[in-house]
């Protein structure tokens, strides 16, 4: 182990930083929790001309998957390029330097390599995880997570987060609020200054991340982005139902949200309630494209279309109530998809206001923005660059997309996903098989249908094979 991280460390050290100058800088855009029901990505249930403006600069992925899907060890998996195994990137609390010590981050291969490398919001789940990849401290905001009377004296002493803040209700129309409120407007606002800053300053190209925070909960913004989503209009899912023959555990109950004030702490919510969390995750979300429109006016203004590289993406998938379940933490697809745009004007070949359906997973983000940049490879990444599909389309790099959450262990090719899960010894507990080309909502779980024995055996091996080894780098 001591000696293959010390291999790495020698690559990432000894490149030569001419030609620095030249180099594309980068703005990379992370949101918590976004789930790809955007109108760029085919849905229109969400009011997103921002998120959809960026998608017509680049190319739009329309299956990206995380690796895991909880925060800590999603953003831990992209930022190290590395698979998650079994004591690795487990959990939303995991600190990339401490689950792999030695590696070099996608923004300290960046700061190695002459880039000045921001950090803005959430990025890693911990603010000091990898401090010294960034050229200063990380900042992130200090604003209030409830604003309205009504919000505030809903709070209960028994429902703490992991800081000792009591937990209020699971959303709040703020009213006639300023953006800068909440803490996602602060961090466009400290985009904004960052991006003028940066590009008065020759010589040097940026790498600058911003990480905004909502449409995580609890479900805030100004009243004027509820306003977009009349109580009358929001529609529930088509599948507010378990998917028939799922194996015990699949469905989980949703700790998360169990801890918010107006959420029973058991059962199936009531309709009344689902259409509300509904409702208050599509203006959140609407909030925060506010704020990306805010940025690429800002970016537009400067000129750096030329020579820049976009990169957005949301650390997991959301449940909005399909198969009952809310928040991540599952292995169906409406946990572990996610969206994935790349734009890069300036780079030979790339297209614009494209679309493709070629797997994609978020280790894949590191070496394409390496290619993108000029950058070298490190030699320790698991992903592979998507250069080829920026360029055309309708080619694929992989056969598979792989995600890992607890117990499960998941595939999701062209038209399956399997998922099969184990005990702490294991031994297969359950698994699961989804036919996408009849069942896209996963509704279905034909496992153990002799019809697709073949398709479980194969699928079976490709995930071991894929999954890697847990007691190395691989």
């Amino acid at each position: 182990m001591k000696k293959f991280c010390c291999a790495v460390l020698a690559i990432s050290f000894f490149i030569p930083l001419s030609g620095a100058a030249e180099r594309p800088n980068v703005l990379f855009i992370a949101v918590d929790d976004l789930r790809p029901e955007l109108n760029s990505f085919g849905a229109d249930r969400m009011v997103t001309p921002q998120f959809d403006r960026l998608a017509k600069r680049g190319v739009r992925f329309d299956r990206a998957y995380c690796m895991v899907p909880t925060c800590g060890a999603s953003r831990a998996a992209l930022m190290t390029g590395l698979r998650p195994a079994k004591d690795r990137f487990k959990t939303y609390m995991t600190r990339a330097d401490e689950d792999t010590p030695g590696i070099t981050t996608l923004n300290t291969h960046f700061k190695n390599n002459g880039y000045t490398t921001i950090s803005l919001g959430k990025i890693f789940h911990h603010a000091t995880d990898n401090i010294k990849g960034w050229s200063e401290k990380p900042w992130r905001p200090k604003a209030p997570s409830y604003v309205t009377e009504a919000a505030l004296s809903n709070r209960e002493k028994d429902r703490k987060d992991r800081k000792g803040r009591m937990r209020g209700p699971s959303w709040e129309d703020g009213g006639d609020v300023s953006d800068d409120t909440y803490a996602d407007g602060q961090i466009a606002n400290q985009a904004i200054e960052k991006l003028r800053s940066l590009s008065d300053k020759s010589g040097q190209p940026f790498f600058l991340a911003v990480g905004f925070l909502k449409p995580h909960l609890p479900f805030v913004a100004p009243g004027r982005h509820f306003e977009k989503y009349p109580v009358s209009e929001v529609r529930m899912p088509t599948n507010y139902f378990p998917p028939k023959n799922a194996p015990k555990g699949a469905v989980h109950t949703f700790g998360e949200l169990r801890s918010y004030t107006d959420i029973p702490k058991k059962g199936i919510l009531s309709e009344e309630k689902a259409r509300e969390l509904i409702r208050g995750y599509h203006a959140a979300t609407s909030y925060t494209d506010s704020h990306i429109g805010r940025i690429l006016d800002t970016f537009d203004e400067l000129g750096l279309a030329e020579n820049t590289v976009i990169v957005l993406w949301g650390d997991h998938g959301w449940n909005l109530g399909e198969h009952t379940m809310w928040c991540k933490h599952s292995c169906f697809e409406t946990s572990v998809r996610a969206p994935l745009i790349f734009a890069a004007p300036g780079s030979p070949g790339v297209q614009a206001g494209a679309a493709t359906k070629s797997l994609a997973e978020f280790i894949d983000i590191y070496p394409t923005l390496c290619e993108l940049t000029g950058l070298p490879l490190p030699g320790h990444l698991d992903g592979t660059s998507l250069l080829p599909i920026l360029r055309d389309p309708e080619s694929t790099v992989k056969s598979e997309a792989i995600s890992r959450f607890t117990s499960g262990d998941t595939i999701r090719t062209t038209n399956y996903r399997y998922t099969i899960y184990r005990d702490k010894k294991g031994e297969i507990t359950g698994h699961m098989l989804y036919d996408h080309s009849k069942d896209p909502d996963e509704n279905n779980n034909v496992a153990d249908d002799p019809a697709y024995a073949e398709d479980v055996q194969d699928l079976a091996k490709r995930l071991e094979a894929g999954m890697g080894k847990p007691d190395d780098f691989r």
